[in-house]
């Protein structure tokens, strides 16, 4: 996925809004559906190019994967970032 962005000078850059509307889709249907079939039930139509820059950008930063089937799942816990916090060897 990192290479299409590269590739296309053209990709329009996300919003927020779209950004967190694609991520609490996936978070949603966690496991359930492959990139065409989520991008087809998102709540609100999202351009493909923008669509693949958020899915970049969610797998980039840990909080999606996608299995060996194309199935994206949601990764992120929340619950284990903030214990992980709290640990004295680790400054933020």
């Amino acid at each position: 996925m990192a290479l299409q962005k590269l590739e296309n000078p053209f990709v329009r850059s996300p919003t927020l809004d779209t950004v967190l509307m694609v991520e609490k889709a996936i978070e949603e249907f966690s496991g359930e559906f492959n990139r065409t079939e989520l991008w087809k039930n998102l709540p609100k139509k999202v351009m493909w190019q923008t669509y693949l820059v958020v899915l970049e950008y969610l797998e980039n930063i840990n909080k999606i994967a996608v299995d060996k089937e194309g199935k994206i799942a949601y990764i992120w816990n929340p619950a284990l970032a903030k214990k992980l916090k709290t640990r004295k060897e680790i400054k933020l």
